[in-house]
C-alpha cells in the first residue's frame, strides 16, 4: 500500500471533455502542484454521495486558502458515471475533477482496491484522502471501516494539513 513520502504510481485516468472521454496523467495533474486526492467505493453510493463529496464541496475554499491548487475525486468507475455524479451532487460545478479509474489501474498500484462481492463492489477503491506534493503524497488518511467518512472527509484532512 502507498505511504507518505512515496510518489503517486503512473497512471493514466480519464475525465469527461467538451468532446467525451480525455485521458489524464495523474503525474501531469500532480507535477508542481499540491493536490487534495480523495478516493470513494463507487459513485451514487449512499456515504459518498450524502457524507464525502459533500465534504469536499463545503470545504474547497479552505483548501485553496491552504495552497491547494485543485480538489480530486477519483472512484473505479465509467468517466460519463462520474461526469454525472459530479453534476447531481454539484461537485463540478464547486470545482472539484472528477477523475475515472475505469481500470482500476491507479487503485491497484497503490494497493487501495477491494472487492466486496456480497454488496455488489468489485474492483473498488478504498476510501481515502490525501494531499499530494508534487506527486508525492505528504498525508494520507483512510478510514477503518465501511460506510465511515471522518478522517477522509475534507474536514478531516484539513485537520491534519495543521
Amino acid at each position: 500500500m502507498i505511504s507518505v513520502g512515496e510518489k503517486l504510481p503512473k497512471a493514466t485516468l480519464v475525465q469527461m471533455g467538451a468532446h467525451g472521454p480525455e485521458p489524464i496523467s495523474i503525474a501531469d495533474k500532480t507535477k508542481g502542484r499540491t493536490v487534495a486526492i480523495f478516493a470513494v467505493p463507487g459513485a451514487y453510493t449512499p456515504t459518498c454521495s450524502a457524507a464525502h463529496v459533500p465534504s469536499f464541496i463545503r470545504t474547497k475554499d479552505q483548501f485553496i486558502a491552504k495552497g491547494v491548487d485543485e480538489i480530486i475525486c477519483i472512484s473505479v468507475n465509467d468517466p460519463f458515471v462520474m461526469a454525472a455524479w459530479g453534476k447531481e451532487t454539484g461537485a463540478s460545478q464547486a470545482g472539484i475533477t472528477m477523475l475515472a479509474d475505469a481500470d482500476c489501474s491507479l487503485t491497484e498500484a497503490m494497493g487501495m482496491r477491494f472487492d466486496a462481492a456480497a454488496a455488489g463492489l468489485l474492483a473498488r477503491s478504498i476510501r481515502y484522502a490525501m494531499l499530494v506534493e508534487n506527486g508525492e503524497v505528504k498525508i494520507l488518511q483512510m478510514e477503518q471501516g465501511p460506510g465511515v467518512c471522518e478522517l477522509t472527509a475534507g474536514e478531516g484532512l484539513l485537520e491534519a494539513m495543521v
